[in-house]
């Protein structure tokens, strides 16, 4: 586990939005990167399933949506993964949820989002302003939504 970090291991978005709604209780802004299956198997076998039938239906419920559903006064940053309309899908979000801010990444990128250590993003806040980063060290990219961040926190 990282130096000077509680890490609060879960299994389940249920167990994660529990942990996140404690967690978040004596916290200024909630920063939700994490990025939660949305829908989840409605039952779980508790042994080995035989081979039968050709097919088999797997049905799905919808999870919990931790962000909307975690209750408080605290700044609230989501993070919208987006392989096309970046832009458009990420203020529809930030506006669905109620987001103080967004960071939207183009995960069709190759130097960008997933399995690098680089991104590029786009920072919206909730009176529509963009802010396009350029290519970042993911950490630098950390550093400019923090600021972001503290500023909205300046205002309140």
């Amino acid at each position: 586990d990282p130096t000077g970090v509680e890490v609060i291991h879960v299994q389940t978005a249920r167990q994660m939005k529990e942990a996140v709604a404690r967690a978040v209780s004596k916290a200024d802004a909630l920063i939700m990167a994490a990025a939660v299956a949305d829908y989840q198997p409605k039952s779980t076998a508790k042994s080995k399933i035989k081979k039968g039938a050709d097919t088999m239906t797997l049905e799905l419920v919808r999870t919990p949506d931790i962000l909307t559903e975690v209750q408080g006064n605290f700044i609230r940053v989501g993070f919208a993964a987006e392989s096309e309309d970046v832009v458009a899908n990420a203020r529809q979000k930030l506006e669905k949820k109620s987001l103080d801010l967004i960071v939207a990444n183009d995960i069709t990128s190759a130097d960008s989002g997933f399995g690098v250590d680089t991104n590029k993003v786009t920072i919206i806040d909730k009176k529509g302003k963009a802010e396009n980063l350029p290519l970042l060290t993911k950490r630098e990219v950390a550093d400019k939504i923090l600021d972001r961040v503290v500023e909205i926190l300046g205002k309140r």
